[in-house]
């Protein structure tokens, strides 16, 4: 699944580049409790980056469309964690933060899932 590394590598670069933009673009201009939050969202997206990643090189050895869904998954959990943090910390509209938990699912389903594959692929 080459997609699953691209998008890996793809949300690799945009966690640097978030985590960098948060140390140097937004100190001082967002609380620091705003600021944690931003933080949390890059260190999940970095998290679950390396989970795209490794489902993409055992795509290579799996099959089955267990390992296509837990990679979909942790791309979602990223876009719905990840994504409603950033625009949470920076706006303060609290239904993004109510979003966030959609994302964890999401994260805890791919975890789920990749474990049952991996299990099985035994």
């Amino acid at each position: 699944m080459k997609l699953f590394l691209l998008l890996g590598v793809i949300n690799g670069f945009l966690a640097v580049a978030l985590g960098a933009f948060g140390a140097h673009g937004l100190e001082g201009k967002i609380s620091e409790k705003a600021l944690a939050t931003w933080e949390k969202a890059v260190n999940y997206q970095m998290f679950h980056t390396m989970a795209l990643l490794v489902t993409g090189l055992l795509a290579t050895k799996i099959t089955g469309s267990g390992i296509s869904w837990a990679g979909w998954m942790f791309f979602i959990g990223i876009i719905l964690f990840s994504g409603s943090l950033y625009i949470y910390s920076t706006t303060a509209i609290k239904t993004f933060a109510m979003i966030t938990p959609l994302g964890g699912v999401a994260f805890l389903i791919g975890w789920i899932i990749l474990g049952t594959v991996i299990v099985k692929a035994l």
